[in-house]
């Protein structure tokens, strides 16, 4: 079964108007803050383009060329913003060990060589990243839970493959068993 992965990356979503000026608070979506720059351009939907003029990160707010003053901004209230899949791997550089969310979203979830379901999508709880995984058939038919969550830190992610599409875990059947 292929899985259909939309084309775009939904990374922030503008809020209210702030201020005359047409400043606008905007809530992001992404662990890349550094993407939100002055001259960035994000699509917008119904092929509208929006390129920022003025951000300040600390208060979360937004200004975009064009949508100067309050009037003027208030129709960009709760517009998405989009970017797509390689402008991200260009513009959000990685470090060692760190995997974008799009990436391990299809991987199979493996304890000791045991298929426990694949990664339906990734959530921040607090601090924490969680993996939301759809348990296997044959687990559910074994009567455990038809979807958990795991936390991805060290205690429970040996090693990531993405070339393999693979996650292989430690200690996730408990959590499984406990769902």
């Amino acid at each position: 079964m292929s899985q259909h992965k939309p084309s775009l990356l939904h990374i922030a979503t503008v809020g209210r108007t702030v201020g005359l000026h047409g400043d606008m608070k905007f809530h992001i979506k992404s662990d890349f803050d550094e993407q939100f720059k002055v001259g960035a351009t994000f699509m917008a939907g119904k092929g509208r383009t929006l390129t920022i003029s003025h951000i300040n990160l600390s208060n979360m707010t937004i200004r975009f060329v064009g949508y100067d003053g309050m009037n003027n901004a208030k129709p960009l209230t709760n517009v998405k913003l989009f970017t797509t899949y390689d402008d991200t791997r260009k513009n959000c550089p990685l470090k060692e060990g760190e995997f974008f969310w799009f990436d391990l979203i299809g991987c199979s979830v493996v304890e000791d060589g045991e298929l426990l379901g694949s990664v339906k999508e990734v959530e921040r709880i607090s601090i924490n990243d969680y993996l939301s995984i759809t348990t296997d058939e044959k687990q559910v038919q074994k009567g455990e839970a038809k979807s958990f969550l795991l936390p991805y830190l060290p205690h429970f992610i040996v090693k990531t493959e993405l070339e393999n599409k693979t996650i292989n875990v430690k200690n996730a059947k408990d959590i499984l068993q406990s769902s």
